[in-house]
């Protein structure tokens, strides 16, 4: 039987493993402790832990990385999820006086989820994702990124991915954890351009001149429109496919358009035609409806709830999907394009890869008998494919504490002109 295939049914006898000798919690207490400028910060922040069966237990706090560790250890948890930092330490929340327990900061936040994307693309639906459909991940990366470093001045943006079918956003800046849930609110209704329910056909609508920040996400997506919409899910390529488009363009273009794509042979050729027909001169009315249709297609959907809640809960980086087994890891923006969500390590292929380097050691005598356990630890998920994925975390908190020490130093600067 081979070891490193994941089966649920196997995960109680996998999570002890992980969340002894390959869970980086160093690095984890690094990121959510924030270099402990803040007093109390990592004590006051709210952890909830999926247990078998889908027991949630909310609230939970701890004082040190070493009672998170233990803690961790002890209920080995299906799913973590991190909430905001409290006015007092969650653990306490039934204890104070009501009305005075209040989420006070938390990371920018943001969770697409390739479900919202089931109206167009036509290579998986729900859960099922392939590499095809994965590339409107990679469009939202981009799109997103580049607007919350640009157009908002954010700076240390972690992406994860989800362990299944999405990707996360944690926009950790000092000034992103301190929105309010206002602030939030509008951050997210600037980035949202697609808008509609199911009902709803036609959900991108334009209107010139159009924004700055929608001329650049058009263009991110103008780059992968024909990879993801043309050829991967074909978009033109029948009737009952083109109907759909063409509901999407000026009434009177359609007649026209149908006839076009009758005689064309591919889905490309349709859009080319479409194109054509609807830049022409002699109806400038519609010269924006293939930008709409090419955004509606691809353009990042956000789960708008995730972003403006001070007090949402969402997905813990390094916690494993239950499901997939695939562990949900920090994503190298520097290889966004190549990012393969089926190539993330599962937690059995983890677990019987520190397993054989285990079983090697013995036969060979271990020379690290006596060793201290942090650093073991330390040896341990770097023998593993995790170990990359751990280097992107700790780059990334390297940047952060290069900034808050960029910022001190100016802060202390100030203060000695005055």
């Amino acid at each position: 039987m081979d070891l490193s295939q994941y089966e649920p049914a196997s995960l109680p006898d996998l999570l002890p493993l992980y969340y002894r000798r390959l869970f980086p919690f160093y690095q984890y207490y690094r990121w959510l402790n924030y270099g402990g400028v803040v007093k109390n910060y990592f004590s006051h922040r709210e952890f909830s832990f999926t247990l078998k069966d889908d027991i949630y237990v909310r609230y939970q706090s701890f004082n040190t990385m070493n009672e998170l560790e233990k803690e961790m250890q002890k209920i080995n948890p299906y799913k973590i999820d991190i909430g905001a930092v409290y006015s007092h330490k969650p653990s306490m929340h039934n204890s104070v006086k009501s009305g005075t327990f209040q989420a006070q900061e938390k990371e920018l936040v943001f969770d697409i989820d390739m479900t919202d994307y089931d109206d167009v693309r036509r290579c998986c639906s729900s859960a099922d994702i392939c590499n095809k459909c994965w590339t409107l991940m990679t469009i939202a990366i981009r799109i997103l990124d580049r607007a919350l470093r640009d157009d908002f001045g954010f700076q240390h943006c972690l992406w994860v991915y989800s362990g299944r079918r999405g990707v996360h956003c944690w926009v950790c800046d000092e000034s992103a954890r301190k929105l309010s849930q206002a602030e939030r609110s509008a951050v997210a209704e600037y980035l949202t351009i697609v808008k509609g329910g199911e009902e709803t056909i036609k959900k991108v609508h334009l209107v010139d001149p159009i924004h700055p920040f929608i001329k650049k996400s058009i263009k991110v997506v103008e780059r992968y429109f024909a990879q993801y919409a043309l050829d991967g899910q074909d978009i033109l390529e029948n009737k009952q496919c083109w109907d759909k488009v063409l509901a999407l363009v000026p009434e009177a273009l359609r007649e026209n358009l149908l006839n076009d794509f009758q005689k064309a042979k591919s889905s490309t050729d349709r859009w080319e035609k479409l194109r054509k027909s609807l830049t022409g001169l002699e109806y400038k009315k519609g010269s924006n409806s293939a930008k709409e249709i090419m955004l509606q297609y691809c353009y990042p959907r956000l789960d708008i709830n995730v972003s403006k809640g001070v007090n949402h809960l969402l997905k813990s980086p390094f916690s494993v999907h239950p499901k997939t087994g695939r562990i949900s890891v920090p994503i190298d923006l520097k290889k966004l394009d190549s990012f393969d969500p089926f190539a993330v390590p599962t937690i059995s292929l983890i677990c019987s890869e520190l397993d054989n380097v285990s079983t090697k050691e013995e036969d060979q005598g271990s020379p690290n008998e006596g060793e201290p356990e942090i650093k073991r630890r330390t040896r341990d998920y770097k023998r593993t494919s995790l170990a990359p994925y751990v280097k992107i975390f700790e780059q990334f908190l390297d940047e952060l504490d290069k900034s808050r020490k960029g910022e001190m130093l100016l802060k202390s600067d100030l203060k000695k002109e005055f």
